[in-house]
């Protein structure tokens, strides 16, 4: 059972996700947000696939397969998939081909149309092959070619990859993904010095969660919640270091007095070395991506709390959750799911959101079932279960 509270939260989500699935026209695609995002975009509609999988609403399933197939359209010819569903010029987006995989593989799996799309998914696998500089499955991104779109994350990204391990699991490319589980549990090169032949990866030496980024002798120590999340959530992360890295979220949580922890910690301040102007007009410090409190990542928390056994923590953060996604800026909503909030809970981003509400669903069904659905089967295969 769930807190009533949480229980109508979630009954809020579903309709805001029905009401970004209604045309004009019909049959139109998803849209990212109620109104300031009428547009289809790729990342947030497939991150919001398991929620929308999980809310038994045969139309929203029904969007959610049109999404992919224009996809699957639009994708170039040498397998990346675009950031819009719709436009096949929206190039350059690091996390898109990723997601793409994770969503069809979610949906294969949820509706049993096991052959849905296989040539694109081979496209997109092709693709991915390509983005690794020294051939050995790790990816590396430009700066702002991921979610955060105005921040700089260099080299090898540990959300990247973290999608890059899970949809190479979910389609059975078990030796590269365990190749991939191996790589992103090398060290960072600390030291300044990178022997020949040595291998970076993106475990800190004097931290217990993961680096933002690494690339040969650099490498970023700042805590990035939505990566260390997924590690945990698809089994990156071994039971006793998930465990570890959720007790320093905790931690940091305690110190600032923050309800939900931001994406960033600490955030980029002015006189930091990793400071860029840009970051003035769009990124400052508490806001947006470089530290602002995003209800689709805290979703993701409260999934790697269920996949760490801490049900009563998930189940307070949950809480929180539900309550963070009332505030809007729109008038007379009961529910704002906004894309980003201040860290004093002030609505700061567009309402009605699809990748918030469908991630609170994902969260609450996480909560209910004890475990995280769809992703019991990467944790048992990273421990060599199966």
């Amino acid at each position: 059972m769930l807190d009533p509270d949480v229980e109508k939260a979630v009954e809020a989500a579903r309709a805001v996700l029905r009401h970004n699935a209604e045309g004009p026209p019909e049959g139109a695609l998803l849209r990212t947000a109620g109104w300031g995002y009428p547009e289809p975009y790729t990342r947030d509609l497939m991150i919001a696939a398991p929620g929308i999988l999980l809310s038994g609403d045969a139309d929203l399933i029904a969007a959610l397969r049109r999404v992919l197939a224009a996809l699957a359209r639009n994708q170039s010819p040498r397998g990346q998939v675009p950031g819009l569903a719709d436009d096949p010029r929206d190039l350059g987006s690091s996390d898109t081909t990723p997601l793409f995989l994770i969503g069809l593989a979610l949906y294969r799996a949820h509706t049993g149309e096991a052959a849905f799309l296989d040539e694109a998914a081979g496209r997109a696998l092709a693709w991915l092959a390509y983005q690794s500089p020294d051939d050995r499955v790790m990816v590396a991104q430009q700066p702002t070619s991921d979610w955060r779109d105005e921040q700089w994350v260099p080299g090898y990204g540990l959300y990247v990859n973290t999608l890059v391990y899970a949809a190479l699991r979910l389609v059975g490319r078990d030796v590269q993904a365990g190749a991939l589980y191996e790589r992103i549990n090398l060290p960072v090169i600390a030291d300044g010095r990178k022997p020949a032949h040595v291998l970076e990866g993106l475990a800190l030496p004097d931290q217990p969660y993961y680096a933002l980024w690494s690339y040969k002798v650099h490498y970023s120590a700042r805590f990035d919640l939505l990566g260390n999340s997924l590690a945990i959530v698809f089994g990156l992360a071994a039971p006793e270091k998930a465990r570890a890295i959720l007790a320093w979220v905790a931690e940091a949580c305690a110190a600032s007095g923050a309800v939900l922890p931001p994406c960033l910690i600490p955030a980029i301040r002015r006189d930091d070395p990793d400071w860029r102007p840009r970051y003035e007009q769009f990124n400052r410090p508490g806001d947006y991506h470089n530290g602002g409190v995003w209800p689709f990542i805290a979703g993701w928390y409260v999934a790697a709390l269920v996949a760490a056994g801490q049900m009563e923590q998930a189940r307070r953060e949950l809480a929180a959750l539900a309550e963070s996604v009332r505030p809007a800026r729109r008038p007379g909503l009961a529910f704002g799911f906004n894309e980003w909030l201040a860290v004093d809970g002030t609505p700061r981003g567009e309402d009605w959101q699809t990748w918030s509400a469908a991630m609170l669903i994902y969260a609450a069904a996480c909560v209910r079932e004890g475990r995280p659905p769809f992703f019991d089967d990467l944790r048992r295969a990273a421990r060599g279960e199966g």
